[in-house]
């Protein structure tokens, strides 16, 4: 039985900065694309970071370019969303999903295989 459980969540200041983990028991990664989806009360489940097996091919929405960066360690079967300068709009439920439809300049979790439980991220004003 698969299981992708996320890491690194909690609760931090507007301004700062969490790195979430991901990794799978029971499947190696290292041939998947990986992706970060978030979801806040209220709203859509939207693509927030996604990265392909080679690495060589990421997105970003619009919304984290340049404070989010996804990263992914095929030795130690894992992938990282490092996020920096936090915002209170950030506030949401993290996802690590496996396999999302990643293309040039967009990502989304059509066909997803497998998704994470979630690791809550609280930024606070």
């Amino acid at each position: 039985q698969v299981q992708v459980v996320e890491s690194g969540g909690g609760l931090v200041p507007a301004g700062g900065s969490v790195r979430l983990s991901c990794t799978a028991s029971n499947l190696k990664l290292d041939t998947s694309n990986m992706g970060w989806f978030r979801q806040s009360p209220g709203k859509e489940r939207e693509a927030v970071a996604c990265i392909s097996w080679t690495g060589k091919v990421t997105y970003y929405a619009d919304s984290v370019k340049g404070r989010f960066t996804v990263s992914r360690d095929h030795a130690d079967n894992m992938v990282y969303l490092q996020m920096n300068n936090l915002q209170p709009d950030d506030t949401a439920m993290y996802y690590c999903a496996v396999d999302p439809a990643l293309r040039i300049g967009s990502c989304s979790a059509s066909g997803t295989q497998a998704w994470g439980r979630g690791a809550q991220v609280t930024v606070s004003s």
